[in-house]
């Protein structure tokens, strides 16, 4: 008989578990939020503070070790056009399960409460002035703190990058700065371990303060969206993710038991960023080089947020229907072509989902108000599409250390037997 363990996981797990108990029993209770919602940002804040610098040592020290532009650049191509074709096609599942099980109709929407979307609203502005140049050209920082201040993940990976090529190319005079960003790097993933300590509370405060607000009365009415956008969340996941997994010679369970803390961790918090750390230190750990994870993995967060942009057709298709108009293909067509515009590079807006769908549904004739409806139950909604995101970011490392013919399977099989020993 083995010894049981209580690892981190299953910590996380209990506090979902007991934070969904206390924000029901005190549903509506404003206490509940004033209590715990400092514990929850704390740990959110923490995470927070520690992705950036990971980030830029890991891909310094990646590029460095590779010290080849066009190799690079070969990279950053074939990412990009995977990123473009898997987020494509999760539009086109949102869109046919939208259409195939219609949750928007039949829905009374007397009976539905108005949740707050004004500070959505506030920021539409930065999406509906963002054009697909726009997008490459922000890529460039300007200024490289005010970029690692505000947390702009496609500047600092451009930083980092080229600042990673210069120490390759001045050689020996360039290695006592290769070892600080080594030190960094050891630095930061020991304190990431010690922050994770503080997840089940983190997590624990979160669930508590979300259940407490929306209780579970708000559901039912919109039932039938939440099943449908889970559904969809999860054919995605096992079908299209697990088809691609199987192509490269690995496959969804793999990535699940290797995963399987971060996954519980993303669903609860409904952040990815709080297991962007822990993810690029475990698919270095399967196999997959240090460059290609650390220009991956960030540049995904950006660029390949296939539950976001799954849900954000779903979405506008159910509160199409809520209104009972009836949406043509071409406009279903035109509303994919701007959801892959508008999708890209804007990661760092808060409520991204929602702010996209606000700059999106007013091309095709969708009333805006629509969004309020469904903003109570946003939170739920977003739990299932960070797992989704995660997920995708994790195979997509997968994907293009494969592509580039990188991955190391030895380490790969090893590290999976060291995980089921440890079970």
């Amino acid at each position: 008989m083995k010894k049981f363990k209580f690892g981190l996981g299953y910590q996380i797990l209990v506090g979902l578990i007991l934070g969904i108990i206390v924000g029901a029993i005190f549903y509506g209770n404003p206490a509940v939020a004033t209590y715990l919602q400092p514990i929850g940002d704390i740990f959110i804040r923490m995470i927070k503070m520690i992705v950036v610098p990971i980030v830029i040592s890991t891909l310094i020290l990646g590029v460095a070790g590779t010290g080849d532009m066009k190799k690079l650049g070969k990279l950053g191509g074939k990412t990009i056009l995977y990123f473009e074709i898997v987020t494509s096609i999760a539009i086109i599942i949102g869109l046919l399960a939208a259409n195939i099980f219609k949750p928007g109709v039949g829905v009374d929407m007397a009976k539905l409460a108005k949740g707050d979307i004004q500070t959505y609203v506030d920021s539409t502005s930065e999406v509906t002035s963002h054009s697909f140049m726009d997008t490459f050209v922000n890529i460039v920082p300007k200024n490289i703190f005010e970029s690692i201040a505000n947390g702009d993940m496609l500047p600092i990976i451009f930083f980092s990058v080229m600042f990673g090529l210069g120490i390759a190319a001045i050689g020996e005079k360039g290695k006592p700065v290769l070892a600080f960003f080594q030190g960094t790097a050891d630095a930061m993933f020991w304190v990431t371990n010690r922050i994770m300590k503080f997840a089940p509370f983190g997590v624990f405060a979160l669930i508590g303060v979300t259940v407490s607000k929306f209780g579970v009365a708000s559901l039912i009415p919109l039932g039938k969206l939440v099943i449908c956008v889970y559904a969809a969340m999860f054919f995605f996941i096992v079908v299209v993710l697990g088809v691609i997994a199987k192509i490269c010679g690995t496959s969804i369970l793999h990535i699940t038991k290797i995963l399987k803390d971060e996954i519980i961790l993303a669903f609860s918090t409904a952040s990815s960023e709080s297991v962007l750390p822990k993810v690029m230190e475990k698919m270095e750990k399967y196999g997959c080089p240090k460059d290609v994870v650390s220009f991956v993995i960030p540049t995904g967060y950006s660029f390949n947020l296939d539950g976001s942009t799954l849900y954000q057709a779903l979405a506008a298709i159910f509160i199409a229907q809520m209104y009972g108009i009836d949406l043509s293909i071409s406009q279903q067509i035109s509303l994919m072509l701007v959801l892959m515009v508008t999708s890209k590079g804007i990661a760092g807006v808060p409520g991204v989902s929602f702010v996209v769908l606000l700059a999106t549904l007013g091309t095709v004739g969708i009333p805006l108000e629509g969004l309020a409806f469904i903003a109570g139950i946003d939170r739920l909604l977003d739990m299932a599409r960070t797992v989704v995101n995660v997920f995708g970011n994790s195979l997509a490392a997968i994907v293009m250390s494969k592509w580039e013919g990188r991955f190391d399977s030895k380490k790969g099989k090893e590290y999976i037997t060291s995980i089921d020993k440890a079970a």
